[in-house]
């Protein structure tokens, strides 16, 4: 039977994906993870799902995969992805977001697999002049992470009209929530939404916006955040779209359309979880924009796919899952 290869598959949004294409009728033994466990974690992983510890760096180690197994299509996750971390050391992202990449297309090509789905980011457009973004947004990153991510849609690109190898890119906005009895649990953790929760729950003294003068509708950053479970459908109705035999390449935006800002995210914390704590007020951070929506009406109309899930929805899931994990 023809298998399923999810790289980076035991990490937050790896794993719910994984998940999800089990709710999907996919038999768990037609999916196998592939992840060095850097940051994932094996307990997030459905049982019967076939786990092979590897590393994407090791040539010999991703072909054999492919070797040993019959593998249909691939979804990649597997990549550094701290924004901060790409400023301070690009080489281990380029290394990591690129050279992996290219081993990996070379095992594919090896085991004759002409499908892969692509978890790419919104980083790739820096700081856009146009909202909501479209997928037309000029792709101009400000960051190594970002920079790394489109050099590597570009590849997709070149190996889809030399080797036919088809590709559907997904560029996320803001994943966030829980579900699947799993969740976010990332060391060390940057994403805001855990951070105000662990804030709420008293694991951290204080919580802090960065930037109350934005030329925005409270002054704080505007994101669009995207549950996770909505993401991972994105995935599986991409392998889907893949199967049509007019098919070569495309790439989506993934997002609900809708900003909400640091102050409101705190906010609705608040509320949920009944807990008060301190909102301390820091000067901006280099390099954010003042918001980041997309316009997802390409992944409507072509995928069949839209966000589901509202940000209450989706802090709520996050917040139960927290309290339960502790």
């Amino acid at each position: 039977m023809a298998k399923i290869l999810v790289t980076g598959g035991a990490g937050y949004i790896g794993s719910h994906t994984v998940h999800y294409l089990i709710s999907r009728g996919i038999s768990p033994t037609d999916i196998i993870v592939f992840d060095n466990l850097v940051y994932g974690h094996e307990k997030f992983l459905p049982a019967g799902v076939n786990f092979i510890k590897g590393d994407l760096l090791d040539k010999e180690n991703i072909r054999n995969i492919f070797l040993n197994n019959e593998i249909k299509s691939v979804i990649h996750f597997a990549a550094y992805a701290y924004v901060g971390e790409s400023m301070q050391n690009p080489g281990k992202y380029f290394e990591n977001n690129l050279l992996a990449g290219i081993n990996l297309l070379e095992a594919m090509k090896s085991g004759n697999c002409q499908q892969i789905v692509f978890s790419s980011t919104c980083a790739t457009y820096g700081l856009p002049k146009n909202l909501p973004i479209t997928e037309t947004e000029e792709q101009k990153p400000i960051n190594p992470y970002g920079e790394s991510k489109l050099m590597f849609e570009k590849i997709l690109e070149w190996y889809n009209q030399i080797y036919g190898i088809k590709s559907v890119r997904l560029r996320y906005f803001n994943a966030a929530g829980a579900g699947f009895g799993i969740g976010e649990e990332h060391n060390p953790e940057t994403h805001l939404i855990p951070l105000v929760l662990q804030t709420a729950l008293g694991f951290r003294k204080n919580i802090a916006i960065f930037g109350d003068d934005y030329e925005t509708k409270d002054g704080s950053c505007v994101r669009d955040y995207i549950h996770v479970i909505d993401l991972a459908e994105a995935h599986f109705l991409s392998l889907k779209l893949m199967n049509d035999n007019n098919f070569q390449t495309d790439f989506f935006n993934l997002g609900t359309g809708k900003g909400v800002s640091v102050k409101e995210i705190i906010t609705i914390v608040k509320e949920i979880s009944g807990k008060d704590f301190v909102v301390l007020t820091e000067p901006r951070r280099a390099g954010d924009p003042a918001e980041l929506v997309a316009d997802p009406s390409k992944a409507n109309k072509i995928l069949g796919w839209q966000a589901k899930l509202d940000i209450r929805e989706t802090i709520k899931n996050a917040w139960d899952w927290e309290n339960n994990k502790n």
